[in-house]
C-alpha cells in the first residue's frame, strides 16, 4: 500500500522526503542522495511504460494511474511516493484510491513563499510565477525527458488553492497536514508527529527511534542538503535556460526565503487578495 509525500511544486516535499527516507532507510540516520531512491515518484515512465499511451498527448497516461498503482501494491508491502499531483480525477480517471492508497502526508507553504521558489527554480518572472500559481489546468510534463531519464513527468498540478484543497478536503484515505513552516521551526516535533502518523495507519507496534530521528534531522538540515547538492549535483535541478551546462540549485534560499522581504508591496497584495480564504485557513499572517 501507498503512503503519499505531497505538495504543490517547491513546498518541502523533497526535504521531507530526505528525512523519511534517511530515518526508515538509513542504517544510522546518515543521509545521503542514494536514499532518495528508496521514495520514487509518480506518475512515472517506470509504471506507466508497459501500457499503450502516446507519449505525445499530456495526460494520455491518467488512465492507467490505478492499473499501476495495482501492480506496484502486487508484493503487498508499504511504501512512499512522491508525487505533486492533486487528489482527484483527470479526464474522469482517478488519481488513486483507498484500495491502493492508506494515507498521505500533505506539506503546505506559505503561496508568498511558494511563488519566489518558483521563480527561480522554473526561472519566471513574477507575472509568469503568478499565472503558473493560479491556472487551474497547470500540469507538468517534461517530454524530453521521457526516454533520456525514464519518466514522463506528466502531473496534474492545477492551482496552489486547488491542489491543497484537494487533498485535505477528501474523505477517503487519512491526511496528515504539515506546514512547512512549523516543520521549519519545529522540526523535532513535527517530524516525530508525522512518524507516529506513519505508525498509526501502517498499525506497526515497534517502538520509534528517538536517538535516530535526531541524527536524520541534522544530516538533512537545509545547510546539509545544499552542501551535498554543491558537492555531487542534485538529479532534480533544472537546466539554466541560457547556460544549458549548468544548473539551477535546487537548494536555494530555504529559511531565508522570506516574502515580507523579497516581494514588493503591490505584488504582495495580489497574492493575498487571490489566496485569502487559504491564508486564513492555514492562519497564515
Amino acid at each position: 500500500m501507498i503512503i503519499w509525500i505531497a505538495s504543490y511544486p517547491k513546498s518541502g516535499n523533497t526535504w521531507l522526503r530526505a528525512m523519511i527516507s534517511t530515518y526508515y532507510y538509513s542504517n544510522d540516520g546518515t543521509f545521503n542522495q542514494s536514499l532518495l531512491k528508496k521514495i520514487d515518484q509518480f506518475p512515472t515512465n517506470k509504471y506507466l511504460k508497459e501500457y499503450n499511451f502516446d507519449k505525445n498527448i499530456p495526460g494520455e497516461t491518467c488512465k492507467y494511474w490505478i492499473n499501476a498503482q495495482e501492480n506496484i501494491n502486487l508484493d503487498k508491502k508499504v511504501k512512499f511516493f512522491k508525487t505533486h499531483n492533486v487528489f482527484g480525477k483527470l479526464n474522469n480517471s482517478d488519481f488513486t484510491n483507498n484500495q491502493n492508497s492508506i494515507g498521505c502526508i500533505y506539506v503546505v507553504r506559505d503561496p508568498r513563499n511558494v511563488i519566489t521558489s518558483l521563480k527561480n527554480h522554473y526561472q519566471l518572472n513574477d507575472e509568469q510565477a503568478f499565472s503558473w500559481m493560479t491556472n487551474e489546468k497547470n500540469f507538468i510534463y517534461n517530454i524530453l525527458k521521457f526516454n533520456e531519464l525514464g519518466y514522463s513527468d506528466f502531473q496534474f498540478i492545477s492551482s496552489w488553492s486547488t491542489n491543497y484543497r484537494s487533498w485535505n478536503v477528501q474523505k477517503k484515505i487519512p491526511v496528515k497536514l504539515v506546514k512547512y513552516e512549523d516543520l521549519l521551526n519545529s522540526t523535532y516535533v513535527v517530524f516525530l508527529d508525522i512518524i507516529k502518523f506513519i505508525s498509526e495507519i501502517t498499525n506497526n507496534s515497534q517502538s520509534i527511534n528517538k536517538d535516530k530521528i535526531k541524527k536524520t534531522l541534522r544530516s538533512t538540515t537545509f545547510d546539509a542538503l545544499k552542501k551535498s547538492e554543491q558537492d555531487h549535483g542534485f538529479s532534480e535541478a533544472v537546466r539554466d535556460r541560457e547556460d544549458r551546462n549548468k544548473t539551477v540549485p535546487f537548494f536555494n534560499l530555504g529559511p531565508k526565503n522570506d516574502w515580507k522581504k523579497i516581494l514588493d508591496q503591490e505584488f504582495r497584495k495580489k497574492i493575498q487578495k487571490v489566496f485569502e480564504k487559504d491564508l486564513k485557513d492555514l492562519n497564515y499572517k
